[in-house]
């Protein structure tokens, strides 16, 4: 008993000296004690949205990882409107001009009802015409539901050559031909434009090749497609009897152009050893080549742009496709990968049975009802024409004529159900 009680002892002395101890080092710590801040989060900075990209028929932006970057802050938002828009390619509408004369009333409306169908960003059409014709534009294109003439602005204007004579100008080619060599002249007030045939078709937003104005050097100011891809067969490096650009020459029936450029350049030419402005150099050389050229205005811009080279881009020929690249078998590599973006019915291929491929899209994009559903009304009777065009070496091919326009149609569907949620989700 007395060794058990001698043990309680030890350890009831143990467990009060510990007690002890402990209790004096806590009062010895309390009084250096200091409350520190919280140290900072760290968080990522807020990222803006990149630059659009300068290629056309990219993304606008693509998030990097797995997922988006956080919005731009307020401070970050007011930094990227100072910035200044690029020449040409600002937030400005975008200026679509087309040349009319005789019967092609019912071809540039099928023309301008591709554009105001798949654009994003408004437009300015600026349709010059004979007398006859003006007033059909002013009514058929006021005849159009206003769900689509919300998106153009139109002007027309008559025929007309500021230098030289008018009975010479319209002997070139056709008669209102030579009309688009005047554009930068008579267009003053308008920075930069697109120039197309009435036989165009457009199969994606212009938007897309409006961005070809971002491409731009310093020197360039106008944009076309090569007149063929294989320069051995093309008509230009074969008969032509003047100069012409590179090795196959150019085709005009697409043409983008930064109209402040050309106003203010002094052209290199044959005729004299300085410069000449735009204006002061058509006519000298129309007198000068006018019995040697075959396609009129587009045979006197690849003369200018023989001389002055640097001043032109080159875009690829899926944005003018014509039927030279698939009668003969297809060749226009950029349409076989991304499908044709912009269609061109030279030749008189809408009106004929030679290319039922491209008569069909013609038919079905005129025909179509702007409010009706863009795959049951578009793109599903496409397809049952094209089956009947499998005869021709061009109808081989549907997967080119339809591959863009069935993603401009996704995408239009897309913007369209954004559209309607976003307006559900505010009421």
């Amino acid at each position: 008993m007395k060794l058990h009680r001698k043990l309680a002892a030890i350890l009831l002395g143990c467990g009060f000296l510990l007690f002890v101890y402990h209790l004096a080092r806590i009062t010895s710590e309390e009084p250096s004690r200091k409350i520190s801040p919280e140290p900072p989060v760290s968080r990522p900075a807020p990222s803006l949205a990149k630059d659009p990209p300068s290629g056309p028929g990219e993304p606008l932006w693509t998030p990097t990882g797995g997922g988006r970057d956080p919005p731009p802050t307020p401070a970050a938002k007011a930094r990227q409107k100072r910035r200044p828009a690029p020449r040409g390619a600002s937030d400005g509408p975008m200026h679509l001009a087309v040349v009319a004369c005789g019967e092609r009333l019912e071809e540039t409306l099928a023309m301008l009802k591709s554009a105001a169908l798949f654009s994003h960003k408004e437009l300015r059409f600026h349709i010059f015409a004979e007398e006859t014709l003006r007033a059909a534009f002013d009514r058929e294109l006021r005849a159009w539901p206003k769900s689509s003439t919300l998106k153009f602005e139109f002007s027309t204007y008559p025929i007309s050559f500021s230098v030289g004579s008018a009975r010479d100008w319209k002997k070139l080619f056709k008669p209102c031909a030579a009309q688009r060599l005047f554009l930068p002249v008579l267009l003053r007030d308008v920075d930069s434009l697109l120039y197309v045939d009435t036989d165009v078709l457009f199969l994606r937003p212009i938007d897309d090749l409006w961005r070809f104005l971002k491409l731009f050097n310093a020197t360039q100011l106008a944009a076309m497609a090569p007149e063929h891809e294989i320069p051995k067969i093309g008509w230009y490096s074969r008969f032509a009897r003047h100069p012409y650009y590179g090795m196959s020459g150019v085709n005009s029936g697409v043409m983008l152009m930064n109209l402040t450029r050309i106003r203010s350049t002094q052209f290199k030419n044959s005729m004299i050893p300085s410069g000449l402005s735009w204006e002061e150099m058509l006519y000298p050389l129309y007198q000068k080549y006018k019995n040697y050229i075959t396609w009129g205005d587009q045979d006197l811009l690849n003369i200018i742009f023989s001389y002055n080279p640097e001043m032109l881009y080159v875009f690829p020929c899926q944005w003018n496709y014509r039927p030279d690249h698939c009668m003969y078998g297809s060749n226009c590599k950029g349409a076989e990968q991304d499908g044709i973006s912009v269609l061109h019915g030279n030749r008189g291929v809408y009106h004929d049975d030679k290319q039922p491929t491209f008569k069909a899209m013609y038919e079905v994009i005129r025909e179509f009802p702007f409010e009706d559903n863009l795959y049951q009304s578009m793109y599903y009777p496409l397809q049952s024409k094209f089956l009947e065009t499998v005869h021709t070496l061009c109808g081989r091919i549907p997967q080119v004529f339809l591959k863009q326009i069935e993603k401009t149609m996704k995408r239009a569907f897309e913007r369209r159900v954004i559209v309607h949620v976003k307006s559900r989700n505010r009421f």
